[in-house]
């Protein structure tokens, strides 16, 4: 997905509600939302030594519960500014969280965007 257009890249799967546009469009707004903001960035504190790691953004991943579902976002590290990411939703009641998020996090690392 975009932020910066809210609009699916691809869909696989069954989404929240059987929407993926809707999906698409209120994920990509709390990512952007949380990506941007500044509560999240402690980069500026920490000195070059912990940075040499870190991804262009202050955020990895988020991972939201809901009485139904797991909604994750995974931040994909690109050479160029960025602003595409991973959403997943997950069914409460048959997902394992854990797994999903490791997953989604090796799904990411594979990917090649340039």
């Amino acid at each position: 997905m975009d932020w910066t257009t809210g609009l699916a890249l691809g869909a696989v799967g069954e989404g929240p509600n059987h929407d993926h546009e809707t999906a698409a469009a209120e994920a990509a707004e709390l990512a952007r939302l949380t990506f941007e903001s500044s509560a999240f960035t402690q980069a500026e504190q920490a000195g070059p030594a912990e940075r040499a790691g870190q991804a262009d953004g202050p955020v990895e991943d988020l991972i939201v519960t809901a009485r139904g579902g797991y909604h994750l976002i995974r931040f994909v590290e690109t050479a160029f500014d960025s602003s595409v990411f991973l959403y997943l939703w997950l069914d409460r009641a048959e997902a394992n969280l854990a797994v999903a998020r490791f997953r989604l996090r090796d799904l990411t690392a594979g990917l090649v965007l340039s």
